[in-house]
């Protein structure tokens, strides 16, 4: 990708528009475009994030057994009238009639739709357990959208259901997401915090939302602080094992960490004072276990190897997938733009040739940008004819985490700088010795 040919609108100035940090450096950075309020067009930019968070979130749910499906994103009313909801949800639906006069719904959630598909498909015990998810747009009709796509109407959201035919089983596919989502999390960068939490109109008695802290975030949170300390890093964990998971899970919600909804003030004041901490969090997930909420009520059972009926055991797991970059944005700025973690960035380096036109400086930048395409990785290179600080404005604004800097000085010592977005850190180096430590650094990734 050279930014001579790329479509990257830039911004020089902070749009009135954009009350918040990732909102005004989504605009600023050409990541999106406003279309409507609270509905976005993602920009080339903003689509590579997109999908890089995307694909993580595919391969831990499926590193965790559950299985990818796709449900539309309009679903008949009458399928929300069967469990109830159609008319407890309230003006957030968007509902509308298609030619026919039929009346159908923009799907905010799917918890109707994937229990008509179960219950049509599923009738034994042999069959359990079954978790199936998809990563869909869906459309909430909020009063007040704001924060960009922390707020938005229209949202990109991975929701995941399980079914199992007895309650030990539907907890241990409820702690199974946990883990899977603090995996998730944490190859993004992010320290998510599983909080005690409310259910809302999903229902049910057992959640837990994920909060990224942040000033901006819209829920007051109160916590040990040592949960934050808590990492589950490279260690391996055996989904099928109820006992590792279980244990897992122990160990990330022991340490009280609640949302203002469930915050108990006499067990908050019973942590040491040094730990007690009050933030602002983003909420980024939620996990659900609501039992036989909805099978009861549409009929999705299955016979038991008694030969009795039962209706199974449910419950439903979300991330907010665009909500996420602003969550990582949120977390992981300066006053000079983005900071991505590398597990997300749209680029992992990019390249700033110091003086375009230059023989010695365009063959070297292109030299870097084949070495690294040959590893594998696709550098941005920007090969326009400006000023070298307009160039790193630009970098430091869309936030790559490296970047690699070819000017004729280094050069006459066979040298480029690389320099670390986060530390502000450079270091000469060979052009070879640049391209390898790239590639070391982003092997695990």
């Amino acid at each position: 990708m050279r930014v001579s040919r790329y479509f990257l609108p830039v911004l020089k100035e902070n749009p009135a528009e954009a009350q918040i940090v990732s909102h005004r450096y989504m605009l600023r950075a050409g990541m999106i475009k406003q279309q409507a309020a609270g509905i976005y067009s993602w920009l080339p930019l903003g689509l590579r994030v997109l999908n890089r968070i995307q694909a993580i979130v595919n391969e831990e749910q499926i590193r965790a057994g559950h299985i990818p499906l796709l449900m539309p994103t309009l679903q008949p009313a009458d399928l929300w009238r069967e469990s109830g909801r159609y008319d407890d949800y309230g003006q957030e639906m968007l509902r509308i009639k298609d030619r026919q006069d039929r009346e159908m719904l923009y799907g905010p959630t799917n918890e109707e739709m994937i229990t008509d598909i179960f219950r049509a498909h599923v009738t034994s015990y042999k069959d359990l357990p079954l978790t199936l998810y998809h990563i869909q747009w869906k459309f909430r009709d909020e009063m007040r959208p704001r924060f960009g796509v922390m707020r938005g109407r229209e949202f990109l959201m991975k929701d995941g259901y399980n079914f199992d035919v007895d309650r030990d089983s539907a907890l241990h596919a409820y702690n199974r997401h946990m883990v899977s989502y603090l995996r998730t999390y944490e190859r993004m960068g992010l320290t998510a915090i599983p909080m005690r939490a409310d259910s809302g109109p999903i229902g049910g008695d057992d959640t837990h939302e994920f909060l990224v802290l942040a000033a901006t975030g819209e829920s007051e949170v109160f916590f040990d602080s040592a949960v934050t300390e808590l990492k589950l890093g490279d260690r391996a964990v055996d989904y099928d094992n109820r006992a590792e998971v279980a244990a897992v899970c122990k160990e990330f919600t022991t340490l009280y960490a609640r949302t203002d909804e469930t915050h108990d003030a006499a067990l908050f004041e019973a942590i040491p004072e040094e730990r007690r901490k009050v933030a602002r969090g983003i909420e980024v997930g939620q996990i659900f276990y609501f039992g036989t909420k909805y099978s009861e009520a549409m009929g999705a059972s299955v016979v038991t190897a008694d030969g009795s009926k039962v209706p199974v055991e449910m419950g439903s797991h979300g991330i907010g997938v665009s909500r996420l970059l602003g969550a990582i944005i949120e977390a992981s700025h300066d006053d000079k733009g983005i900071i991505w973690p590398e597990g997300v960035t749209p680029f992992p380096v990019g390249i700033v040739n110091l003086k375009q036109g230059d023989a010695a400086t365009d063959a070297a930048s292109e030299s870097l940008y084949k070495a690294l395409a040959a590893k594998g990785l696709e550098a941005l290179y920007d090969d326009r004819d400006e000023r070298a600080g307009a160039k790193f404005a630009t970098m430091d604004l869309i936030g790559l985490p490296w970047r690699i800097t070819v000017g004729p000085r280094g050069l006459a010592n066979g040298l480029v700088e690389l320099t670390s977005r986060r530390s502000g850190v450079s270091e000469e180096m060979t052009p070879e010795a640049a391209v390898a430590r790239i590639v070391e650094i982003y092997a695990g990734h």
